[in-house]
């Protein structure tokens, strides 16, 4: 919430490996570089030039600074920073008076720890020695220590005595690592709670990625439209009610190959024509793909990314973070004035994390209709017939203003698809299914009187002759009788006829 408040005394706490001496050396380097507060450096363990080494890593020229003055480096031991304290007038006090230091960093407290418990001395009573120490000089002081959670519910001593308390975690999912920072206290200020993920980044030393579901709404009267946008095609438009409204979230929804990034596509191309600004958010397939594909179906996306109408942000999975991935996002919103966007396929999100994409996804829709865009989240069913719910983790209803269904039916030996409209939030929507196919333009939608009149080589029977096409056993009939009823023969009295299936 703007920094720390001036000559408090924080403690960043971690696991070896965390983070905790680089976010150190980020905090006086900062300060001496951009603020103009000197800083002095204790270091206990470190030697000097390992401490230069690792800061020249982020491009740092920490060495400039102390040679300039205004950064110094001191190398001690624990019994000679406590017996500093324990005077009013020792070397240390002239050494930041003669500096004119503002910041200052003991990296870190478990020597100290270490060296009471050798020599039996209360370390407590140390915690208490070096904070007072602190506070008689003036400056802004950050302690890094190993992390103790403590036992049966009792926690470190300088948990409590500590202005500010800042925890860094590192740990390992599937074989990749991720860094966490969270703020458990500050004394005099606000701040946003939660874990945020962190990463230690060439240039930048550490750099911390909000949490996603902790951003601001912007406004409690939240933005509505009444007008709408075409999907693309006027079929579909209609089976909506006239299109999607703007500043809405649809779900489409389907198994890979029913044509959700066609539609997706089919819809960013309508939205450019009518004049806005699109984002593709593949984490699927590569751009190149996508734009290979998109032409063999009529259309040129490597064109308008070219144009600057449409953007395409691509990610891979397999190292995907959501609170990075969603910073990521709205700086392009932000920057290009982008008001319709395609994310696909937000399964991938469940992959990267289950326990947060009900809420990641609950932030991302936030702040995209805080801005009146619109939003698409297509999402890969695992059901390849019908469909009995969205998600076990992820549910819908609370999330999205639309849904549209995109399955495979079976009927007799053939798999056709059909697209179906449960939910359009504010719409007279029409509750059918319909045929469509994936050709020029996108999805096209099959005419019932068309397809009853196909002069294929097997006939096909229109959606509107069948029961149950979305459910798990749909009512069915034998090819030949299909057959004979597509060319208007008769039928022999032992012929079955489409019934309802027993339940």
């Amino acid at each position: 919430m703007g920094g720390l408040p001036r000559n408090n005394n924080l403690i960043v706490e971690g696991a070896p490996g965390s983070g905790k001496t680089t976010l150190g050396l980020g905090f006086i380097y900062a300060g001496a570089a951009h603020y103009g507060e000197p800083g002095a450096i204790i270091s206990f363990e470190l030697d000097p030039q390992k401490l230069l080494r690792d800061a020249a890593g982020f491009n740092w020229p920490m060495q400039e600074l102390i040679d300039a003055g205004t950064i110094k480096i001191i190398q001690t031991s624990p019994a000679v920073l406590l017996n500093e304290f324990r005077t009013s007038d020792g070397v240390l006090t002239s050494v930041l008076q003669e500096l004119g230091a503002k910041r200052l960093l003991i990296d870190g407290l478990t020597p100290i720890r270490l060296y009471a418990e050798r020599h039996d001395i209360p370390f407590r009573e140390d915690v208490h020695l070096l904070i007072e120490g602190l506070t008689r000089l003036g400056v802004t002081t950050m302690v890094t220590a190993e992390q103790d959670e403590g036992t049966n519910g009792v926690y470190p001593h300088e948990r409590f005595v500590f202005d500010t308390i800042i925890s860094l975690t590192r740990e390992e999912q599937h074989r990749r690592v991720h860094r966490r920072l969270t703020v458990l206290k500050s004394r005099g200020q606000e701040f946003i709670g939660g874990s945020h993920t962190m990463r230690i980044e060439k240039d930048v030393g550490i750099h911390v990625y909000r949490r996603a579901q902790s951003r601001p709404v912007t406004s409690d009267d939240q933005p509505t439209s009444s007008e709408r946008l075409s999907t693309g095609s006027r079929a579909i438009d209609s089976m909506m009610d006239g299109g999607i409204y703007q500043g809405s979230v649809t779900m489409v929804t389907g198994i890979s190959g029913t044509g959700k990034t066609v539609f997706g596509v089919q819809f960013l191309t309508s939205a450019i024509k009518a004049g806005h600004k699109t984002l593709l958010v593949s984490l699927d397939e590569h751009p190149r793909q996508l734009m290979r594909n998109a032409a063999s179906l009529g259309f040129d996306i490597a064109g308008q990314v070219e144009a600057g109408n449409l953007f395409i942000h691509y990610e891979s999975p397999l190292e995907l973070e959501l609170d990075v991935h969603f910073d990521l996002i709205i700086k392009l919103v932000e920057e290009h004035g982008i008001d319709c966007v395609v994310f696909d396929s937000v399964a991938v999100y469940e992959m990267s994390s289950r326990d947060e994409v009900a809420d990641y996804l609950y932030a991302l829709a936030t702040f995209v209709k805080d801005r009146l865009a619109t939003i698409l989240f297509n999402y890969e069913s695992p059901e390849l017939l019908g469909i009995s719910q969205i998600s076990e983790d992820l549910k819908g209803s609370h999330l999205v203003d639309n849904i549209i269904l995109l399955n495979y039916v079976e009927i007799s030996t053939q798999l056709r698809r059909a697209i179906a409209v449960p939910k359009v939030r504010g719409s007279r929507n029409p509750q059918v299914t319909r045929e469509y196919v994936i050709g020029e333009g996108g999805l096209l939608l099959v005419d019932d009187e068309a397809a009853a009149e196909d002069p294929g080589t097997v006939p096909q029977l229109p959606f509107s002759s069948y029961y149950g096409l979305l459910s798990r056993s749909p009512s069915r009939t034998s090819p030949s009788i299909e057959v004979a009823v597509a060319q208007g023969k008769e039928l022999p009295d032992s012929a079955e006829l489409p019934v309802e299936p027993a339940s």
